[in-house]
């Protein structure tokens, strides 16, 4: 008897017993100790030229979004947020920077090619950062996902880890091939830190994969993860499909034959998002750290040409600053602090996202760079609205054409440069709308409202100018004389 008791196969299976035993115990305890009154966890999610009605929840028609549903159902729906750029790179300097990225000098797409005259901007030293502010009161912080604050072949100070994250685990660029990992500069684009890594699988099941170890190996103390996905950016790929750009042959362009091919492709990189969004929320809750943690979802800005993404009721898509190019899905969910099951319409928009993060962590806003967003956690936690304000928006496209836009209570005010020179404000044509009457920006109310328009061009005019009187200096930019 005592043979069989004492048998080494037997202790061995024992012996993994106890540590399987003793590793939950140990994470249960880990969380236990740090929930009475300390400083939550934060994770922000936002994905890629996703439209109002990119998920179900908010009416997509064609398929359903099981987990995020979920977590609009365990949470709070933001029906009027906004995202403060109408393309990739603006959007995520002001979401950093709880600043409007006009002032970080990142008005345009960071864009690929060497020549182009926004290619050298990024991301510049001298900004603060909600990672950096949080890093410094303890919280361990991670980016999986896209970056695109700038190419590091240009310079290292663009570099993710210079603005306060311990982990990077993604890529630079505007977009990678979700199978190859090259990007849009037509090299390949995946790094673990400040190491290329040549490593195999599908990008949205990576950005999942590492998102997850993330959480489990920092659980025993406060963090703050930004889970940038690619998806649904192009290349139109989903799991399984062929590479579409290589560094030997550049693009493949491909798009799908008719209306059906192309929701399922759609589909078919939304969903991996939302089964990795599911499997953030279960490990929360195995990890018992859910009630510790503040989760928030949205997307870049609007939809893209490629997927029929966004919502009927919003004028324009991505690089427009009508409301469809800039109105986003956006849930926050973090139970027993955040009603389960509730909306709010108080308009919001991304840069508001550093200030509420700070103020969630007890984290003191930085005085030598003034925030522009406002601290969303009464919204939040207490589904009471925030003081009225002005929003704006400042637009410019890869080819040089500008807009801008303003929001103040149902008035939207629209600005477009028809036939400008590149990168100039020439030829001004002015839009006034009434949001609360025609939420689909159909009726220019210009002449109608004279006053009204004048004098929101001018509060426009001047936020513009006030941007710009501090503004980062840039490398580069349409109008710079070869600096």
């Amino acid at each position: 008897m005592s043979d069989r008791i004492f048998n080494p196969a037997t202790i061995l299976v024992l012996f993994s017993i106890v540590l399987v035993l003793n590793h939950g115990m140990s994470s249960s305890l880990e969380a236990a100790e740090r929930q009475p009154g300390d400083r939550p966890n934060l994770i922000v999610i936002m994905v890629d030229d996703m439209g109002y009605a990119g998920v179900s929840c908010f009416g997509n028609p064609y398929f359903k979004t099981a987990e995020i549903d979920r977590l609009a159902s365990e949470g709070l729906k933001l029906t009027d947020f906004h995202s403060s750029g109408t393309v990739c790179s603006p959007t995520r300097a002001g979401l950093l920077t709880g600043r409007y990225q006009q002032r970080a000098g990142i008005e345009a797409v960071i864009h690929p090619v060497s020549n182009h005259p926004e290619h050298r901007k990024g991301l510049r030293k001298v900004e603060n950062t909600f990672a950096e502010q949080l890093k410094q009161v303890g919280y361990r912080t991670g980016l999986i996902g896209k970056w695109h604050q700038g190419y590091p072949h240009n310079t290292s100070e663009f570099h993710p880890d210079n603005h306060g994250f311990d982990t990077f685990i993604g890529y630079h660029s505007g977009n990678i091939d979700f199978i190859s990992h090259v990007g849009d500069h037509v090299k390949h684009d995946w790094w673990h830190g400040r190491t290329e890594t040549r490593e195999t699988g599908y990008s949205t099941h990576l950005i999942n994969q590492y998102a997850l170890q993330f959480i489990k190996e920092n659980r025993g103390q406060p963090f703050c993860l930004y889970v940038a996905h690619e998806a649904i950016h192009n290349p139109v790929q989903v799991p399984g499909d062929p590479v579409r750009r290589s560094e030997a042959e550049g693009w493949k362009r491909w798009k799908p034959a008719n209306k059906a091919e192309r929701i399922e492709k759609y589909k078919g990189m939304t969903l991996p998002i939302d089964v990795g969004i599911g499997q953030i929320r279960q490990t929360l809750v195995d990890l018992g750290l859910d009630q510790n943690t503040f989760v928030l979802f949205f997307s870049d800005n609007g939809p893209s040409r490629d997927f029929p993404s966004g919502s009927p009721q919003w004028r324009g898509g991505k690089g427009s600053v009508y409301e469809g190019g800039h109105r986003v899905p956006a849930i926050a969910w973090w139970p027993g602090k955040i009603k389960a099951g509730t909306s709010s319409n108080t308009p919001a928009i991304s840069i508001d996202v550093m200030p509420t993060l700070l103020s969630l962590a007890k984290v003191k806003v930085p005085e030598e760079r003034p925030l522009d967003g406002v601290d969303l956690s009464p919204v939040l936690l207490k589904q009471q609205p925030v003081a009225k304000r002005p929003l704006f928006w400042a637009s410019l496209s890869n080819n040089g054409r500008r807009s801008e836009a303003m929001r103040h209570g149902p008035w939207k005010l629209v600005v477009q440069h028809p036939k400008a020179k590149p990168g100039t404000f020439e030829n001004e044509k002015i839009e006034l709308y009434r949001l609360d009457l025609d939420p689909g920006e159909q009726k220019n109310r210009v002449k109608q409202e004279p006053e009204q328009a004048a004098a929101m061009l001018k509060q426009l005019k001047d936020w513009y100018q006030d941007t710009q009187s501090t503004a980062t200096p840039q490398p580069g930019g349409w109008l710079s004389k070869g600096t």
